[in-house]
């Protein structure tokens, strides 16, 4: 583990974001560091497209989620 040096600005946006997606703030700050990574690695994919990969990857069967 080790510390990230972000700007205040950011470190505010993700405060923000967190709140929404009920994750603390460092969990908020990883997903973006690890949908960046991907999308870096991915470029053709959009993140939805990432999205639905990591949830390939973890098993989580989507047709069980749908929005009705």
């Amino acid at each position: 583990m080790g510390i990230v040096k972000i700007d205040d600005d950011l470190h505010e946006e993700a405060r923000r974001a967190s709140t929404v997606m009920c994750r603390s703030i460092n969990a908020q700050a990883e997903f973006w560091m690890k949908i960046g990574m991907l999308a870096e690695a991915n470029p053709t994919l959009s993140f939805n497209d990432i999205v639905k990969m990591q949830f390939a990857t973890a098993h989580v069967r989507l047709e069980d989620a749908a929005v009705v």
